[in-house]
């Protein structure tokens, strides 16, 4: 057997999981939320980012030659037109039933922004309807979420885009930047990069660095942080109370990312990646004795929410990776085994499929923050990215890639996140 994160450890593992996330694929179109053991889970909607993630996920599958994917990603355009959009007001609803009913008629950035990230893939993969979706989605951002005025984007609206949520978040401009990189590497409009660089410059340059590297998550619409802000709801998937450890894993990815797309990139970038990951793994890993990284942690980096969970690994490891491939130091690359390793032995189900969301501290499978095994998003990335360069972004990547190439998943030579020279990113 492979070692875990190796190049052919994670071709097989992508198979094994793109097989398992095609069980979500609704006959009306679109996807639903799959259950522990790979079936639809019928208590639960069918909310829009959902369907986003998994378009994204099988648009990057049929770029890496899995047969009938092509399929599955153009059916998730599809429910975007015939079941989530607004014909009324524009933009698409949070959520809807089985039925196709509208459960969720908020409007919110989050969505909006796997949205655009799935179409700009779907594009790169020759999609049908991909561009009409890509410019429904620029349109939606350019008109309702992004402000110039405050260099980042809003959060939430109502259906009819006339209440606007006095709240500001972190997590939906961190997706904002990974969904701009990718539009941006699509269109080759430069707006959206420059737009990723204006968040990057607000939430990390100015407050992470402000706080030591941990970056507040929640602010009122004057950008001010509110720290005790979900106080009573520590564990929310969404919104959690503190700081989140995963996403300072995640900005690090996209901040190394950034700097190899940009041709004259802020000189603070890697300096910013470097410190948010040292910190998040002062903060988080085995904090309680137990392996994994937990999930939250307090203003003065305590422990609150200490569940693993599926997705916070998945960007550790990218992370590391990435940061080995941008700096050459070693210790990235030892901690991307060590993670790969957790992820080996306690996330994935072996014999249900999938991987388990959340574990609990002892490392068993819980059900505290996430139901199920909703999507693919993180995962799936997780498996793919690694064989990529730093930019452009995944489904440009492969769609520039030739079977064969250096970094091809099944490549024997590709280091997997455990070895290799530091990224070039002339080449990039």
């Amino acid at each position: 057997m492979s070692e875990p994160g190796t190049a052919p450890w994670r071709g097989a593992e992508a198979s094994r999981l793109i097989t398992f996330g095609q069980g979500a694929a609704l006959a009306g179109g679109g996807f639903g939320w799959l259950g522990a053991h790979g079936d639809i889970d019928v208590t639960q909607p069918c909310p829009l980012y959902i369907n986003a993630r998994m378009t994204y996920a099988f648009a990057l599958a049929h770029l890496d030659g899995v047969a009938g994917a092509d399929a599955l990603a153009a059916s998730g355009l599809q429910a975007l037109v015939t079941r989530y959009a607004d014909a009324e007001n524009g933009g698409w609803f949070s959520a809807i039933d089985l039925s196709g009913n509208v459960v969720d008629s908020a409007k919110t950035n989050y969505a909006h922004a796997h949205t655009l990230l799935a179409a700009s893939s779907a594009v790169a993969a020759g999609i049908p309807a991909a561009d009409a979706a890509l410019a429904a989605a620029a349109s939606a951002i350019d008109e309702h979420f992004w402000s110039d005025a405050e260099g980042c984007a809003l959060e939430a609206w109502n259906a009819g885009f006339s209440e606007l949520e006095p709240y500001r978040g972190a997590n939906s401009n961190m997706h904002s930047v990974e969904a701009y990189l990718a539009a941006g590497d699509v269109t080759g409009n430069p707006v959206w990069h420059a737009r990723a660089v204006s968040i990057a410059t607000r939430l990390i340059n100015d407050h992470a660095r402000a706080h030591g590297w941990r970056i507040p998550e929640h602010y009122d619409e004057n950008w001010q942080p509110r720290p005790d802000y979900n106080l009573d709801r520590p564990d929310d998937p969404f919104r959690p109370y503190g700081t989140t450890p995963g996403h300072s894993f995640e900005w690090a990815r996209l901040l190394v990312s950034l700097e190899a797309t940009l041709p004259a990139p802020p000189a603070w970038l890697p300096e910013a990646a470097t410190a948010l990951f040292d910190r998040a793994v002062a903060d988080a890993w085995q904090r309680d004795g137990h392996p994994g990284l937990i999930y939250t942690v307090d203003t003065d980096g305590e422990p609150v929410v200490t569940s693993r969970l599926q997705w916070v690994a998945c960007e550790a490891v990218l992370a590391a990776d990435a940061l080995h491939r941008r700096t050459g130091e070693k210790r990235f690359a030892t901690a991307a085994r060590q993670w790969w390793a957790e992820i080996d032995r306690h996330f994935l189900d072996r014999k249900n499929g999938g991987w388990f969301q959340e574990l609990t501290p002892e490392m068993t499978p819980a059900s505290s923050t996430w139901s199920g095994k909703p999507d693919l998003y993180h995962s799936y990335q997780a498996l793919l990215l690694p064989s990529l360069p730093l930019s452009p972004t995944a489904a440009t990547a492969l769609a520039r890639r030739r079977p064969g190439d250096p970094g091809d998943p099944g490549d024997p030579g590709d280091p997997g996140g455990a070895g290799g020279a530091p990224h070039d990113q002339s080449s990039a």
